[in-house]
């Protein structure tokens, strides 16, 4: 998985109920691209992230 900053993290829920997240990838900190993530959600809340397969990326547009 490769993303730049500003590109979205999508996160699909994998547990009834849960529902997707989705925030704004702040920092890369893996070599060219690669995981992990720094990420902001729509809350505020900033999390790094090491996605796994149920995970995408959207370029920035």
């Amino acid at each position: 998985m490769m993303a730049n900053v500003g590109d979205r993290l999508h996160v699909h829920g994998h547990v009834v109920g849960q529902g997707d997240r989705h925030g704004e990838i702040i920092e890369v900190r893996g070599p060219e691209g690669t995981p992990p993530y720094l990420v902001r959600y729509a809350d505020g809340r900033e999390s790094l992230v090491f996605p796994g397969p149920d995970a995408i990326v959207e370029p920035a547009t």
